[in-house]
């Protein structure tokens, strides 16, 4: 081989050695950088992963709920503590809250109102002061789609051995059986308690025999979430306390026109009367006191007694120390107007049971005043012979006109 074709050769291979070492050489600059690239990525993601804090925020309700409960709104967080919460209505009001002592949950400090958008900010830090945000927005149960039961009597009152529980509800209530299993009631005495649905929006509570003296009732309103009808549910979560005072019951007697008041089975007073005439007789029956006014008007025309021109056969402005008995208008009152003869000696009244008064209520002295002044809410009035019918259970707080059996008969549970 000539020199020249030696270094033809030597050339070619020189070529081709170095065409292998250029793709070589490509190739393995080509893993390095993937290489580089992969440890990039995870330095940003474990940069990442210690930035992000640990603490996890729950709001309720859930971001976008309609329908929304009144009662439950809540912020609660774990794995940290929270540091800021601001909720406020879609107008901007902000609505007053409470972060508890360990710093891991948040109420509103009162109810919610209902047809109303709450939008709620949470900041919180985990053990690291890293913070965590979370924000919500949700709307609560609108008055059209939920129910309320208003109660009486009031919490904290001290009533009469007679006082019911009774509950009137704003919505017909279907599912009674619901919305019953979330009302109770229970006494210190430990009486057994029955409901009793009158209609489909009120239910009555009561025991077998009178409230025992000095013991304390609790009714629990669990109502929040109950469905009383398709699409329309309660909105209550209350616990009320009354107090039961003395045993007192009056026993009014027609034929004799005298009550005699009795005060844990002992005549503490007997008073004279004068109850509804023979054309306007008085209901007979047990009888609640339900509200007491010192004075107050009395239209007969109010009550279907009236005229010819249509006004009130009677429309006295300043009846003395009056006590309803019925919703439909029976009353036992004072009487100034009356002669004092007929107290004890005639009945006079258009259905009501009278008592020797003096006009302004003022006069200690008088029948009328005397028992006002030792009658609360929730005593019991019982009228007998008076020759009418026995007033409906349901005609004010008069559910004790029927017996156990009958009572437990109209609950639903």
């Amino acid at each position: 081989m000539t020199n020249s074709r030696r270094r033809k050769g030597l050339t070619v291979a020189s070529a081709l050695l170095g065409g292998v070492l250029a793709l070589s050489a490509c190739s393995s600059g080509g893993d390095a950088s993937a290489s580089d690239d992969d440890t990039s990525q995870s330095k940003v993601d474990e940069a990442a992963a210690k930035k992000t804090s640990e603490a996890q925020i729950k709001i309720t309700p859930e971001d976008g709920s309609d329908n929304a409960s009144i009662n439950s709104s809540a912020v609660t967080v774990s794995k940290g503590s929270l540091t800021e919460v601001k909720m406020t209505t879609a107008d901007g009001a902000a609505v007053e809250g409470q972060i508890s002592a360990d710093k891991t949950s948040w109420k509103p400090s009162a109810q919610l109102d209902r047809s109303t958008t709450y939008k709620v900010a949470v900041t919180a830090k985990d053990s690291k002061g890293l913070e965590a945000h979370e924000n919500a927005s949700f709307t609560t149960v609108s008055p059209s789609n939920s129910f309320l039961g208003y109660f009486t009597p009031e919490d904290g009152s001290t009533v009469g051995v007679g006082m019911p529980v009774s509950i009137n509800f704003d919505k017909s209530i279907s599912n009674r059986a619901a919305v019953q299993k979330g009302v109770t009631v229970t006494s210190t005495s430990g009486q057994e308690v029955a409901c009793h649905w009158f209609n489909d929006t009120r239910m009555d509570c009561r025991p077998d025999e009178y409230w025992q003296e000095g013991s304390t009732v609790t009714l629990k309103l669990a109502l929040d979430g109950v469905e009383g009808a398709k699409g329309v549910y309660g909105v209550q979560e209350k616990t009320v306390t009354f107090k039961i005072g003395r045993n007192q019951v009056s026993y009014v007697d027609a034929k004799t026109k005298q009550m005699k008041v009795t005060q844990d089975g002992k005549t503490v007073k007997t008073i004279p009367i004068s109850a509804g005439s023979p054309e306007n007789k008085t209901y007979q029956g047990v009888m609640v006191m339900s509200e007491k006014f010192k004075e107050t008007r009395m239209n007969g025309a109010t009550v279907g007694f009236t005229d010819d021109d249509g006004k009130g056969e009677y429309d006295i402005k300043d009846v003395p120390h009056a006590i309803r008995l019925s919703s439909s208008g029976t009353f036992i009152h004072g009487n100034y107007w009356g002669a004092k003869s007929i107290f004890g000696s005639v009945n006079t009244s258009h259905g009501c049971v009278g008592l020797s008064d003096t006009k302004g209520a003022n006069d200690k002295g008088s029948a009328g005043y005397w028992f006002f002044n030792n009658s609360i809410v929730g005593d019991v009035v019982v009228v007998k012979n008076t020759g009418d019918k026995t007033i409906a259970p349901d005609n004010g707080l008069n559910g004790w006109n029927m017996d156990w059996a009958q009572w437990k008969a109209g609950s639903a549970v």
